[in-house]
């Protein structure tokens, strides 16, 4: 079932700068997605879109087979059910401290103080920042802000998360636990999506990839179909995911079996020890 849905959207700025082009996108509950493009590519401004910051010019969203009215109800409605979280964090933290932040949204649903309580204890574990509630948003690291900008909004319940460039600004071990937060967020059944310039990442992560160039989504497929859309890739400058060549060049050599299509430098080293498991690999 498709819970979002942006069918030939456009949306052109004041400046005349074209931010979509009769662009379409799709989303399946429950699913993983990365979204692909260079900068300028119009990632933001889709995304903008997905939670109803910004209305399309033409073409029409649909959030669980329902088209958006963009009625003060219904832009509540759509922002208590997709959440997004920016690229700076500072650009979404605004209070002094932890607690006050991640509470702002459910406060402004009207919920009462025990089920804010509630919420906020709930979002901040959730995101493993239970024990950093009563501390000051400025005495946080790059990463923990992002953290905290993820609990502000599951504490709204979501049902889709959208994450611009969630991987900027962190390092390789902050990454690791970032999509380890990620993937139990996904366990609880929240769809998410999130974009990335990272084809490695996206690949070995993701269950659906979406391209976009110049406004426009160019591509839609399942990950594991990347390994043969050479030219969606090319068209936008992008390489092949890193273990795709390494697999080919393998396979090339008869170092692996053909038909196999490891997604991740782990999975390719196991199929390497599997094939040649007390066995000398063949010289090249």
């Amino acid at each position: 079932m498709m819970l979002l849905e942006l069918e030939q959207a456009s949306y052109r700025y004041p400046n005349g700068g074209v931010g979509l082009e009769a662009c379409s996108l799709a989303i399946r509950r429950g699913s993983r997605n990365a979204l692909i493009g260079a900068n300028g590519s119009g990632k933001t401004t889709l995304f903008q879109h997905c939670n109803g910051l910004l209305r399309p010019q033409s073409g029409v969203l649909r959030y669980a087979g329902t088209v958006l009215d963009y009625s003060r109800s219904g832009l509540r409605q759509l922002r208590s059910k997709v959440g997004l979280v920016f690229q700076n964090p500072d650009h979404q933290l605004f209070s002094a401290s932890v607690q006050e932040d991640v509470s702002f949204g459910p406060f402004n649903l009207g919920l009462d103080e025990a089920t804010v309580r509630r919420r906020v204890s709930a979002a901040l574990d959730a995101v493993g920042m239970a024990g950093f509630a009563e501390r000051a948003v400025h005495n946080l690291s790059f990463g923990q802000k992002k953290r905290v900008c993820i609990a502000g909004v599951l504490a709204m319940e979501p049902e889709l998360l959208v994450l611009d460039e969630p991987m900027a600004g962190l390092d390789h071990a902050m990454k690791t636990e970032f999509l380890a937060v990620l993937d139990g967020l996904h366990a609880q059944g929240i769809t998410l999506l999130l974009a990335t310039h990272d084809i490695d990442l996206a690949y070995r992560w993701a269950d659906y990839i979406h391209l976009i160039d110049s406004g426009v989504c160019t591509a839609s497929l399942p990950a594991a179909d990347l390994a043969y859309r050479d030219d969606a890739l090319s068209a936008l400058g992008l390489p092949l995911p890193t273990v795709v060549e390494l697999q080919r060049r393998l396979t090339a050599r008869g170092l692996l079996p053909k038909g196999l299509l490891p997604r991740t430098h782990s999975e390719l080293l196991t199929l390497l020890d599997n094939t040649y498991d007390g066995k000398e690999a063949p010289c090249c």
